[in-house]
């Protein structure tokens, strides 16, 4: 009896390290295997795409480029698609509510991805919470719906082009339309042929080298004027280069600004003209009075107006002038003879 005993607890004890032999071994093969084993903790997302784009349970989940979890599932929510994420616990505060959540791919193949934005603002999400989500630019779905766009669009251009819709479109439909920019084009080639030629200003100036010399003369000539100016020879390099010249034509722009600054002031004969009221209207009356002056002597008014209307008077006076104009010679002859007569006044 006694050694039946101790056999069974042998037995019993190989069996109990066998059993935790196998526990730890299985402990450490899913500690191993990162994501799921046993001490991992569990952290789920959700988020919503219009369209899958190939993803499927066990596709990879990133975060700002790195791995950090997988699609638990995916499945149809109406007309939207619902896809649940396992992400990895210590990446939770990474993910908040400013985050957002593209569909992406692994390869060239199509194999889906969603790529999360790491956010180090907002409040982080809670387990099971939902992620904003967009759509991913630049996919290849996009480009086909653009290429089929833009093939539908040259097609309904040819179509207007065929039905002679517009300037190309009536340019391939009218005869009227292309007999006239043919002689447009016939024209331009007569006028350049006429330049090949040396008709004309410009045929004169391609053809004649005389003309060209003279041009390139007178090009030559603006050069020199040019350079003289720029060294300061000249009144207009004087004027560029001189100090002296630019302080002085300075000054002279501080006395006019001085001067138009006394005369707004009403400073002056000038300025009083400009500013004082009495001054003016004084001014204006003795013009007035000088208009009136003119008017009546060119009416015949008065002794100046009959002498300058008058002609009688003015032979009388022309007369009476000559008259003594003679006497004053006779006396220059002989001053004798009238100094020495008596006037008599009883």
């Amino acid at each position: 009896m006694p050694r039946t005993r101790t056999l069974a607890w042998s037995q019993l004890k190989i069996g109990i390290l066998a059993v935790a032999a196998f526990v730890l071994a299985t402990m450490l093969i899913f500690a191993v295997g990162g994501d799921a084993g046993i001490f991992s903790g569990k952290y789920h997302l959700k988020t919503r795409f219009p369209n899958a784009g190939g993803l499927a349970s066990g596709s990879v989940v990133r975060l700002a480029g790195v791995n950090v979890g997988a699609v638990d599932d995916v499945y149809f929510d109406g007309a939207v698609v619902e896809v649940v994420l396992r992400v990895k616990p210590e990446v939770m505060n990474k993910i908040t509510d400013r985050s957002i959540a593209q569909i992406g791919s692994v390869s060239l193949l199509g194999e889906g991805a969603v790529d999360i934005a790491a956010s180090s603002e907002g409040t982080p999400l809670k387990d099971w919470a939902y992620i904003r989500s967009a759509k991913t630019p630049g996919q290849i779905a996009d480009v086909a719906e653009n290429a089929t766009q833009t093939l539908a669009q040259a097609a309904a251009l040819i179509e207007d082009l065929r039905a002679g819709k517009g300037t190309v479109g009536k340019l391939f439909t009218e005869d009227e339309l292309y007999v006239q920019l043919n002689a447009v084009v016939k024209a331009t080639d007569d006028v350049v042929m006429a330049i090949k030629q040396g008709k004309g200003p410009a045929g004169t100036l391609i053809s004649n080298q005389a003309a060209a010399k003279n041009l390139e003369r007178a090009l030559a000539n603006l050069d020199q004027v040019t350079t003289g100016i720029a060294e300061g020879k000249g009144t207009l390099g004087t004027l560029l280069k001189d100090d002296a010249l630019a302080k002085s034509l300075s000054a002279t722009t501080e006395n006019l600004r001085a001067v138009s600054a006394g005369l707004k002031n009403g400073e002056g004969t000038a300025g009083k003209l400009l500013t004082d009221n009495g001054l003016y209207n004084r001014l204006d009356s003795v013009i007035t009075r000088l208009d009136s002056l003119v008017t009546a002597l060119n009416k015949g008014e008065g002794t100046a107006g009959k002498l300058l209307q008058d002609k009688q008077l003015y032979d009388n006076m022309n007369g009476a002038v000559n008259e003594l104009r003679g006497l004053l010679a006779e006396i220059k002859k002989d001053p004798k003879k009238y100094l020495n007569v008596k006037v008599s006044i009883f």
